[in-house]
């Protein structure tokens, strides 16, 4: 039975499509309260007063929540600067000053009113430059007392920064054929879930339960216990079905007022954003300024690159933005070969809402930059900008810039095929005014994260898959690696099914990020799978009187290979076994191998390399009005490494909206923030998401390039397709209107003021 590789049907489309599944923002429980949450309306304030007796004896009030009520710092992995609610200082607009559960919605909103606040307002620190210019006003003034995971250079507003050096970057400069010097900007992107973050808890036994969307359970669990000062065994997060997440559901965030309320009044406690609540303190992609100068010689080749990225981390550490501050460098540095590198990746705090993951964290704005950059090196040496790119694309057994060395590489195929689907000479030579096109390599990562997963035979022969692994729509959990398992144990897809998660039944899961959950969990439950499939051999073997190796497993049954009469069906192995050797079960596990990498060359890097690299290219064709600036993408084409296609239609699905998402990125969201340093678009009708009127035909090319210590070969697939759009789309409306546009997202006003320039 081959399951592997084929477009079976998704386990858990039918809920989905006849809305008999229940998300997280439907949960609720017998007597559950309100939550809402009191925010500040200004950037940077010392707090003078905050009086909440008012609200705390109105009718239907249970409990009001502050500052005293959590005592832990928190933040992602690296830095702990985050508190639950502001302690003296407002660092920004939506910062939680209080929180009220009541019986009902009103009573909890007429309540937040009641509070009187006083406050002695600071001057904001907006700018992400001025953040780091000498005599800036500190957001943190105590920086240095924060815990740290590593050491890292890090002063005053500087968060966080990176830094990777590598050969004599100022002698390549000084011998140079040609130095070119570029900066780009741009904007912030909001994850935009159809479903905003939900969560009911309750305190029970001394322990915190919470039901949450989140898409990485085992993090929102150890973030609880840090902001409220316990330890990790006292929270349990269950997570029901997700309403989409994008990166914006890895953090915690609305999950710990609920816990405080529920435990302060005995109660369940609901809490649930409302759309401008998600839009305007739910954190979104950074705004980023990319600087990159670089060296090369009269061929082409690239002699030398050095370059800054300054990233906005809001006003604190909540989000992944310091966490993967060193991936900037490595993909400003892993597609092209750059002998000689200078990179630093600065994050720096600002009073604005605090910025986090989402799909693709910084790949996207630094591949844009990359290769807007790379295009003026070739209009100023008159090369073709395709020749330029194929002439500098690392090839097996090259190097990254971090010395890491890529023994797969597969970008020379990757561009290949898309040459294949529509040939580079064919769209110049069909060129005509307004209308552009360019082609885009890329060598990306899949997140190694580790990750733990059980498998246990039922009675009836069938398989039930214990995890932590949040499915969040992509297909990865609920049938991905139920394929997996399936064929590890001779199966039907639709005799293995998996548990729902939760943090006190499956091992630790890296969470549903950077395409890792068919990889990671993928691996997982195939080493699980594949100690049972050898139990049930064993135990076969016996009631056979066969050897192992001589049996097989096909459609429910173990066999002797070439003597398909002497058969027993699985169920009668798992009845023989459960008296004799006990159940059948096994849990499995899996880490990522330790990737080899020049350690010299970094400075405060929590992502050292790029496990299990895949490689893609994408190609896009697009037209420009000159009258209105409109931008059409007319034709856009991938070609994919995925290492194994697990699901092939699942793959080309996350491809289509990957696609898409980085059309909204590249021409039209913007998260806009106000002079006082608030969201400006804090609704779906000011913020502009891409739709389907706005997708182009895209043919998706899935190319396998198997991965050694993959399951079953495959790598990530789902992250990807967001990161080089922006890119090619950039570069093709240069083309197009014969001018570049250094700022995004690339607007009609935009588009019409570079053709008025030029």
């Amino acid at each position: 039975m081959t399951l592997v590789g084929t477009s079976a049907r998704r386990a858990d489309g039918e809920d989905k499509v006849r809305g008999a599944a229940r998300y997280g923002m439907d949960y609720l429980e017998h007597g559950t309260l309100v939550a809402k949450v009191l925010r500040s309306t200004v950037p940077a304030a010392r707090i003078t007063r905050l009086d909440c007796s008012k609200a705390a004896s109105m009718p239907g009030v249970r409990a009001v929540a502050t500052a005293a009520d959590a005592p832990g710092l928190s933040g992602l992995m690296i830095v702990k600067d985050q508190s639950l609610f502001a302690r003296d200082v407002i660092r920004y607009v939506g910062e939680p000053l209080a929180a009220v559960t009541a019986d009902t919605a009103e009573q909890a909103e007429a309540a937040l009113a009641a509070i009187d606040v006083s406050l002695d307002e600071l001057e904001p620190v907006l700018d992400l430059e001025q953040a780091l210019a000498q005599g800036t006003r500190l957001i943190h003034p105590d920086w240095e007392s924060y815990e740290t995971a590593m050491p890292g250079p890090r002063e005053g507003n500087l968060a966080w920064e990176t830094r990777v050096e590598r050969g004599d970057v100022d002698t390549a400069f000084d011998t140079a054929h040609l130095v070119v010097e570029d900066e780009y900007r741009t904007q912030r992107q909001h994850q935009s879930p159809i479903e905003p973050h939900a969560a009911v808890a309750r305190y029970e036994q001394g322990r915190y339960v919470v039901h949450t969307p989140t898409q990485f359970p085992h993090n929102v669990r150890g973030r609880i216990a840090e902001l409220l000062g316990i330890r990790l065994s006292d929270v349990r997060v269950i997570v029901p079905t997700i309403g989409g997440g994008f990166g914006g559901k890895l953090d915690v965030m609305v999950e710990p007022f609920a816990c405080v309320l529920a435990r302060k009044t005995g109660r369940p406690v609901r809490i649930l954003n409302s759309r401008s609540e998600e839009m305007t303190t739910c954190g979104p992609r950074e705004n980023a300024i990319v600087r990159l100068r670089t060296a090369v010689a009269s061929d082409g080749t690239i002699l030398a690159q050095d370059g800054v990225v300054l990233a906005d981390n809001g006003a604190n550490s909540s989000g992944e933005t310091v966490a993967v501050a060193n991936v900037a460098p490595l993909v400003l540095g892993g597609t092209y070969r750059i002998p000689n590198a200078r990179y630093a990746s600065k994050v720096a705090y600002t009073n604005t809402t605090p910025t986090a993951a989402f799909r693709g964290v910084n790949g996207p704005y630094c591949v844009y930059a990359q290769e807007q950059h790379l295009d003026h090196i070739a209009r100023e040496l008159g090369m073709d900008r395709k020749e330029l790119r194929m002439n500098n694309l690392i090839r097996r057994g090259e190097s990254m810039v971090n010395g890491q060395q890529l023994d797969d590489a597969f970008l020379v195929e990757a561009m290949d095929k898309v040459d294949e689907i529509r040939p580079w000479q064919d769209a110049q030579a069909e060129r005509r005014p307004f209308r552009g096109v360019a082609v885009v390599p890329l060598t990306w990562l899949t997140n190694p994260l580790p990750a733990a997963a059980s498998v246990k035979l039922e009675e009836d022969g069938t398989a039930t898959v214990t995890c932590a692994g949040a499915e969040i729509g992509t297909g990865a959990v609920t049938t991905g690696v139920l394929q997996i398992v399936a064929e590890r144990l001779g199966l039907r897809l639709e005799d293995v099914r998996v548990s729902p998660t939760d943090t006190d039944t499956g091992g630790f899961d890296g969470g549903a990020q950077g395409s890792r959950t068919t990889y990671g969990m993928g691996n997982a439950a195939l080493d699980a799978a594949t100690k049972v499939r050898d139990q049930v051999l064993e135990v076969a073997a016996g009631m056979l009187e066969a050897a192992v190796d001589d049996l097989e497993i096909v459609d429910g049954s173990v066999r002797v290979s070439g003597v398909p009469d002497q058969q027993v069906a699985i169920p009668s192995v798992v009845g023989t076994a459960m008296f004799d050797s006990g159940p059948i079960g096994a849990s499995g596990k899996f880490a990522t191998p330790p990737i080899p990498f020049d350690s010299g060359c970094m400075a405060g890097a929590a992502v050292t390399s790029f496990p299990a690299a895949l490689y893609q290219a994408h190609m896009t064709e697009v037209e420009v009005d000159p009258d209105t600036g409109r931008v059409t993408v007319l034709r856009y084409v991938v070609a994919q490494d995925v290492g194994r296609a697990i699901n092939p239609q699942m793959i080309e699905g996350q491809i289509q909206g990957g696609v898409l998402q980085g059309i909204g990125y590249a021409l039209f969201e913007n998260l806009r923030l106000g002079d006082n340093g608030e969201v400006i678009d804090d609704n779906l009708e000011s913020y502009r998401l891409p739709t389907a009127a706005d997708a182009p035909p895209i043919e998706a090319a899935i190319l396998e390039n198997p991965c050694s210590y993959g399951p079953l070969g495959a790598k990530g697939a789902a992250e990807p397709p967001i990161i080089p759009v922006a890119a090619v789309i950039g570069c093709a409306v240069a083309d197009a209107i014969g001018k570049p546009i250094n700022e995004l997202p690339l607007t009609p006003f935009a588009v019409l003021q570079a053709i008025k320039e030029s």
